[in-house]
């Protein structure tokens, strides 16, 4: 199927999960994550999610980070498709920006070189690890700047399609998806 089509597709079916089904599935994903073998890593990307596009929400996955003593990282949109990162404290000052992103206003700033994990946010991913994301390509600019050892992690309540059929050489494939249900490992 094609990206547009699979963005309509589980656009829809986001819009019918009630928050309840969102709070649930978002609990049991992050319950699976703790089956992901990434532990042993120090810098953790993930994606503050919006909650008027139930996205996953990683609120969650949060605090199984900060109580394995992890370095948590958080990103800011800036013009150009890109993102700035900064370090997830207690004291970071989080605001929705134009888009009803929540991201931090500043902080201590990180370097892409520095992560070893990414949670990358997605409305639908194949069974080759290829994900569907909102078409700005943030994430797709963002990967390809990190390592080429980082995890990369998707977040779905929906199971992986077989094929999207219109990938290019500017998508970067997922290590790992997690679901309510499953963990997939391309």
């Amino acid at each position: 199927m094609l990206k547009a089509e699979l963005r309509n597709k589980y656009r829809k079916k986001r819009n019918l999960l009630t928050s309840s089904s969102v709070s649930n599935n978002s609990s049991k994903i992050a319950n699976k994550v703790l089956n992901v073998p990434i532990w042993h890593f120090f810098y953790y990307h993930i994606f503050l999610s919006i909650t008027q596009n139930k996205e996953v929400d990683t609120s969650f996955i949060l605090p199984i980070l900060q109580g394995k003593d992890k370095n948590i990282v958080v990103s800011k949109t800036q013009k150009g498709r890109l993102l700035e990162h900064f370090l997830l404290l207690d004291n970071t000052p989080i605001k929705n920006n134009h888009l009803n992103i929540p991201e931090p206003v500043d902080g201590v700033k990180i370097k892409e070189s520095s992560l070893d994990v990414v949670f990358v946010p997605l409305l639908a991913f194949d069974s080759n690890g290829h994900r569907v994301g909102y078409g700005q390509g943030y994430y797709d600019v963002f990967l390809r700047k990190c390592r080429p050892d980082i995890i990369k992690i998707g977040l779905s309540f929906f199971e992986a399609e077989d094929v999207i059929t219109d990938i290019t050489a500017d998508d970067v494939a997922l290590n790992y998806c997690v679901t309510p249900d499953m963990i997939y490992s391309f």
